[in-house]
């Protein structure tokens, strides 16, 4: 089998004897495929996640568009090294809090977010400052070693008044707490910093780039032939079904993810077993237009 199904990552080869059902629920399940700039994302959350206490610390914001693996790979790496354990002394521990920023900048919402990834009690209508106590102490008695904000561009809905408000709570954490504060959001999100250039000052930015049509595509296309349970080898980084699965997709990640998912699953159905050009153009209603999904006959 190993021989025969060769295009497959040797991790997921047995799944091709599995029954149809059973494959095209395996497509639908959340999965990474690591490629360059997600890795050097990932180092560089390693890194910062690692750095000695100081009184200012470094921080990032990690932007790109809609749908382009941002929420992903922050997942990723939260299931890699955020989750909880207890310690030597039998404290528990929480080395990183994932939360979503509130839909708007208010600092009471933001604290709010935060007790929540605890899962203690709190009283929402208690002041500003009490639920800021409050958050300030679970981070410290949990030990937690670095924030992440996703949806971090929510925090320009908002007066500027607001969002300053929002920000200096955030500037406090960070300089209270001593640990790397990190946001994840669209370009947008890097407005977010310019309320006050202390706050720019204070986080580097890591792009998620939509993907141009170059080498680079190709072999990201290998590699997600390589979790497609197919039985033949669809050759998706070959020139012509990389320029057409490029030209639906936009070179969006998420785009990429849905169609190759639509088209496999389309595969299995009909007993082709591979992902042909008639199948990308029968699947091409994945391409967006203007934030909506249309389907095109």
């Amino acid at each position: 089998m190993e021989k025969l199904y060769s295009h497959i990552h040797e991790k997921f080869r047995h799944l091709v004897s599995a029954s149809n059902e059973d494959r095209i629920a395996f497509l639908d399940e959340p999965r990474w495929v690591g490629y360059p700039i997600a890795n050097e994302i990932m180092e560089n959350l390693v890194s910062l996640m690692n750095k000695p206490k100081r009184p200012r610390m470094f921080n990032l914001l990690v932007v790109g568009d809609s749908n382009n693996g941002k929420t992903t790979l922050i997942r990723h790496f939260y299931d890699l090294y955020g989750q909880s354990y207890v310690d030597s002394n039998a404290d528990g521990v929480r080395p990183i809090i994932l939360a979503e920023a509130p839909p708007s900048a208010n600092e009471k919402e933001l604290y709010i977010s935060l007790l929540e990834r605890f899962y203690v009690p709190y009283k929402p209508t208690d002041s500003v400052a009490k639920l800021r106590y409050q958050t300030i102490h679970l981070f410290r008695e949990y030990k937690v070693r670095m924030l992440i904000i996703d949806e971090f561009h929510s925090l320009l809905v908002g007066t500027p008044r607001l969002q300053r408000q929002v920000m200096n709570a955030i500037k406090m954490l960070c300089n209270e707490l001593q640990i790397p504060i990190v946001g994840v959001g669209t370009r947008d999100a890097i407005r977010v910093l310019h309320t006050d250039p202390q706050h720019a000052s204070r986080f580097d930015v890591a792009e998620l780039p939509n993907w141009k049509l170059d080498k680079a595509f190709q072999q990201l296309l290998f590699q997600f032939q390589g979790v497609l349970p197919l039985k033949e080898c669809s050759n998706l980084h070959t020139a012509q079904l990389a320029t057409k699965i490029h030209t639906i997709s936009g070179g969006n990640l998420g785009n990429v993810h849905r169609l190759l998912c639509a088209c496999a699953t389309d595969a299995i159905t009909c007993g082709t077993e591979k992902i042909t050009l008639d199948i990308i153009e029968k699947n091409k209603w994945v391409q967006p237009t203007q934030g909506l999904r249309r389907i095109i006959g």
